[in-house]
């Protein structure tokens, strides 16, 4: 990635990564719904249902400016993760039950399906029409609007390499979604990553789905020990 990718907008980035993310939605039926995926105890339609409420959260966050100033921005966003404490690992852990039972109350994956794709057209319509400087307030923090859409678009095209862990067919993540998620994740490093890797295997090793091998690690030297870079 170069630094030129990063000047495409915000609105842009996130109706890449949703339209990918969607169009490989369209394509999983009732049967494929329980196909796993790259998250841990996850099926394809308990990954579909928590991006749903990702999708939610931009909406309620985008309809609802603050005040305040923004205490991150779309690479510390994700600082907060290797910071959690037990109480934070317990309500993640809360979460995926969560989302594994209320996914499963869809007798149809196809009305789940229809949900998410009526309310990522949503987001993507308020997200057309935000100021990208208004801070929004989101998972207790405030950030700019332009700087949350860069976060769901990152948080929308790793969970689309999950969703293609097993259903190998659908169709991938976006190019702009994917070259987002390597910006983060060098902002996050203090640095370009000097591993030789793709997008895709970058995000997967950067998010602890992938190990590093002994190689790797030489090359990322002192830094090894900071990976996974967030979950």
């Amino acid at each position: 990635m170069t630094d030129a990718d990063h000047l495409t907008l915000p609105g842009e980035v996130l109706r890449a990564a949703y339209g990918a993310f969607a169009a490989a939605v369209r394509e999983i039926d009732d049967e494929r719904s329980w196909a796993p995926t790259g998250c841990t105890g996850w099926a394809a339609r308990d990954l579909v249902f928590h991006c749903l409420t990702d999708a939610q959260r931009a909406l309620n966050a985008l309809h609802l400016p603050t005040g305040a100033e923004p205490d991150r921005d779309a690479v510390t966003y994700w600082a907060d993760w290797r910071q959690q404490d037990a109480a934070g690992r317990e309500r993640a852990a809360q979460g995926r039950r969560f989302t594994r039972t209320v996914a499963g109350m869809f007798l149809h994956f196809g009305q789940l399906r229809e949900l998410y794709l009526e309310t990522v057209a949503a987001a993507l319509h308020a997200a057309d029409h935000v100021d990208p400087r208004q801070p929004v307030a989101t998972q207790g923090h405030v950030l700019r609007a332009g700087d949350l859409l860069r976060t769901l678009a990152v948080e929308a095209t790793i969970h689309h390499l999950d969703l293609g862990v097993s259903l190998t067919d659908l169709p991938g993540p976006s190019p702009e979604g994917l070259a987002e998620v390597r910006r983060t994740l060098d902002g996050l490093l203090g640095r370009p990553v000097p591993v030789p890797w793709d997008d895709a295997h970058y995000a997967r090793a950067a998010t602890g789905r992938a190990a590093l091998t002994p190689a790797e690690r030489a090359v990322l030297g002192p830094d090894a020990p900071r990976f996974p870079l967030f979950g």
